[in-house]
């Protein structure tokens, strides 16, 4: 049995209306679901006729569903003339076999459902089980400490005195402590709250009742400013993480107590002060020499949280600590980021903390693109940001001495430069185009910082996709969703793919696949080959699937994803091309943290432009038509983008 895309790829997209959804108890009926009316211009379901031949598809035997009260399974009866319950709740099956249900969710750890499907001919029964992933139960009596709800564990390097959280979850109304070596002891006061709202749920679903979390009285949080180490030496505080080495008796214990009863646990954490001369590291995200990766390291907000800065191969920053695999860097006075530490290796103890000066700044013209030359004493760390025409620049860790800014002769891209010292060691540089942004990338060259800023194309009103470069992505393999059939998404996305290469090049557009064949390619190669042709778009296609415990009869649609804010008119132009033509609700655009569409070089998109697990979307995207339209909404979209752009949005 294939399963549909899990939970974490899911939970990177977005779904934002608001909808009300039927009760946990209460199964959607056939007549209830909206694709009975949404899908009004998706082709019909092909009747199936055959042998009683129940399965299902999703969740699969090594799949664990966390899910609150309710959540989906989907598969198919092998023919369409059956009557399918589980657990005596009814459940639509389409003409082609495939169905979907939306079920209360039993409280053991093993959810048992029972199946029962009859034809005039034949009956079959079944128990399938379900797991969920294990999580911490409270006795019913008695004092106690979820040892998995501890934060932080692991390893950590830190300076003195730096503050630290620390936070866990025990028994109501007891006091509970940090008992260090030696006998002191950190107080956690109560930290009552609401749970967290799964990041699925609010991702997808459109319902904002789901967001109710009930208050709980079991959290505690406090804050720890270490002073020594505890619990053994977790290694060098940059590269990967070193072997473990033996436990000191030095450990923390997590103490909770209620009048004369005392529970105790181990801290489990390996703990290391940092010396208080600054490390520093230099970014490099292939100490392998392997050629194969994009020559950037991903700097985050904190630990675990979105892509914010992409920092070049050569990058240099001063260490404030680490937790376990994340390292925490300090790119100025009032910024800090979080680096893979495996990317990240030590220099010479002693060396100072960056610091760079930057010079006077020239453009070049170039065909194609004009050329921002910025010449800095030492590879600090950067970020560009984009306004709908204008590009800004801030080099953390940096003094300005720019005597000259020079543009050299006229050029059609760049309307005006400017530069502020914006904060004691924060340089920041603005470009004002005379365009909307089109795309733009940077690079180092020895110790001159370039911004490319590339001309937008030509575009002929009449024909405006005639000579534009294209790329089209079909998304997966590797990955992606299966529907109750066990259609895989690489499939439909694959033809979709293929009939809109065909519609382009009709219109004049010159185009490339990332593959014209069901085999896989990973992503790093997909993004690098639309940079490299320098593609005018880069357009993937994709269809979509659910988290656990999101309804998909109420939350199912079509949406555009963009991650670049120069990419959402093109967002929004295919959006209201594929609504049209295919006849779903409209979910919206969406930014999201997807790699195909992470490119600066050139606008681009991910659509998903119906849902695998709904039986009726998975039968139209095995069907010739359901592609055709789909492929001809997002030529629509795009040649409408174009046609905008040609008008001189």
């Amino acid at each position: 049995m294939n399963r549909v895309r899990g939970p974490l790829e899911a939970m990177l997209l977005l779904a934002i209306l608001s909808c009300a959804r039927p009760s946990p108890s209460t199964p959607a009926a056939p007549a209830a679901s909206p694709t009975s009316a949404d899908a009004v211009r998706l082709p019909p379901v092909p009747a199936v006729r055959g042998r009683l031949d129940v399965h299902v598809t999703y969740p699969g035997p090594d799949d664990r569903v966390d899910a609150r009260d309710s959540s989906f399974l989907l598969g198919t009866t092998g023919t369409g003339d059956a009557t399918l319950s589980i657990n005596g709740m009814p459940v639509p099956v389409a003409p082609n076999g495939a169905w979907l249900a939306w079920l209360p969710l039993p409280p053991d750890s093993v959810m048992r459902f029972e199946l029962v499907a009859r034809t005039g001919a034949d009956s079959a029964a079944f128990v399938y089980l379900v797991r969920r992933p294990a999580h911490f139960m409270p006795p019913a009596e008695g004092l106690w400490i979820d040892t998995t709800s501890i934060t932080p564990r692991g390893r950590i390097w830190l300076r003195s005195g730096a503050e630290l959280a620390v936070s866990v979850r025990a028994s109501e109304g007891a006091t509970v402590r940090l008992r260090l070596p030696g006998g002191t002891a950190v107080s956690l006061p109560a930290d009552p709250g609401p749970d967290d709202v799964p990041a699925g749920i609010r991702a997808f679903d459109r319902d904002s009742r789901n967001l109710a979390r009930p208050a709980r009285a079991d959290r505690y949080t406090g804050v720890f400013r270490p002073w020594r180490a505890l619990g053994g030496a977790p290694g060098p505080v940059a590269g990967p993480p070193a072997a473990l080495s033996a436990v000191d008796t030095a450990v923390a214990l997590l103490e909770v107590a209620r009048g004369i009863d005392t529970v105790r646990v181990r801290w489990p954490v390996q703990l290391a002060l940092l010396d208080t001369t600054a490390a520093v590291v230099q970014l490099d995200d292939d100490s392998a020499g392997t050629g194969t990766t994009d020559s950037l390291t991903i700097g985050r907000a904190l630990p675990g949280g979105t892509y914010y800065w992409f920092f070049p191969t050569g990058t240099r920053a001063a260490v404030l600590g680490r937790v376990n695999n994340d390292l925490h860097l300090r790119l100025s006075a009032a910024a800090e980021a979080w680096v893979p530490a495996a990317d990240a290796h030590l220099l010479a103890a002693g060396r100072p903390t960056p610091r760079a000066v930057v010079g006077s700044v020239t453009l070049g013209a170039h065909a194609g693109f004009t050329t921002l030359r910025i010449p800095v004493s030492e590879r600090v760390p950067f970020r560009v940001s984009e306004g709908e025409r204008s590009l800004s620049l801030v080099l953390y860790g940096a003094v300005g001495d720019v005597d000259w800014m020079r543009y050299g002769p006229g050029d059609s891209v760049v309307r005006r430069m400017s530069w502020t010292q914006s904060s004691v060691d924060e340089v920041r540089l603005d470009v004002v185009l005379a365009r909307p942004v089109w795309g733009y990338r940077t690079r180092w060259e020895g110790r001159d910082l370039l911004l490319d800023i590339r001309r937008p194309p030509t575009v002929d009103a009449t024909a405006p996709l005639r000579g534009r470069l294209i790329v089209v992505d079909p998304g997966h393999p590797p990955g992606g969703a299966t529907g109750p059939t066990g259609l895989r998404e690489a499939e439909p996305n694959l033809a979709i793919g293929l009939e809109l290469r065909r519609l382009l090049a009709a219109a004049g557009a010159r185009v490339m696949m990332t593959r014209v064949r069901d085999t896989a390619v990973e992503l790093l190669p997909r993004t690098r080959m639309a940079e490299r042709v320098d593609a005018d778009l880069l357009v993937s296609i994709h269809n979509n699937a659910l988290p656990d415990g999101v309804n998909p009869f109420t939350n199912n649609g079509t949406s555009v994803f963009y991650n670049q804010p120069h990419s959402v008119p093109l967002a929004q132009a295919v959006q209201r091309a594929l609504v049209a033509q295919l006849g779903l609700r409209d979910l919206g655009i969406g930014r999201g943290d997807l790699a195909l569409v992470r490119p600066t070089w050139m606008p681009s998109i991910l659509c998903e432009g119906l849902y695998m697990i709904v039986p009726e979307q998975e039968a139209a995207l095995r069907s010739d038509e359901g592609r055709r339209r789909y492929a001809q909404g997002v030529f629509d979209g795009l040649q409408r983008y174009l046609q905008e752009v040609a008008g001189g949005r």
